[in-house]
């Protein structure tokens, strides 16, 4: 369930979750964040412990996704994650392949993203975005059993959406820089070409 610590605007700081809240927010499911015809429904691996204590995708410090989505050209300006429900505004979604929360994403079993993957298609036909990214080219491999998958266009589409594949933005993820992210979102950008609007104040 969505969180209760509240929304923030810019220069706004929400207290951070205790680490009592992040361990009992292992397993727990986060509210897709969507609308129909999105310009870009960007598809997270699952939630990590963070977000699912929070309900903001992407959340803990140190993930560079809402830095690479602003790098990007996405955003008029960096969001903070609890500013989420902002993305629609801006022809932009979030989802996961996986819904459960863990700490890890390699704590998932390759069932878990096999389903996890069959339940996107669904999705993405009954929403229809134009571009589907998923974030994370190991999971998209597996989860769509294509093992010489590379970042960027993919040649087949999903559910008549077209499909991108970006890096994992997690701190993890120490191949990339979060220039070098920024810079992989804005090939997408420009890709999608999707259209400047501005979140509401």
């Amino acid at each position: 369930m969505p969180s209760a610590l509240g929304h923030s605007g810019p220069g706004v700081t929400p207290p951070r979750p205790t680490r009592a809240e992040l361990a009992a927010a292992a397993d727990r499911t986060i509210p897709d964040v969507l609308a129909p015809g999105l310009a870009v429904l960007f598809v997270g691996i699952n939630p990590g412990l963070w977000s699912a204590a929070t309900g903001w995708h992407f959340a803990r410090p140190g993930n560079r996704f809402w830095p690479a989505l602003h790098l990007g050209g996405f955003t008029p300006r960096l969001l903070h994650p609890s500013e989420q429900d902002d993305l629609p505004a801006l022809g932009l979604g979030i989802t996961n392949m996986a819904a459960r929360a863990s700490a890890r994403a390699d704590e998932l079993t390759a069932e878990e993203l096999l389903d996890g993957a069959a339940i996107l298609t669904d999705k993405v036909a009954r929403y229809r975005p134009q571009w589907v990214a998923v974030v994370g080219v190991t999971a998209y491999r597996i989860g769509f059993q294509r093992p010489k998958a590379t970042f960027g266009p993919q040649p087949e589409s999903l559910a008549g959406s077209r499909l991108w594949v970006l890096p994992n933005p997690s701190g993890l993820n120490a191949h990339f820089t979060p220039v070098t992210l920024g810079a992989a979102f804005a090939e997408l950008r420009t890709a999608t070409n999707p259209p400047d609007r501005a979140p509401p104040r």
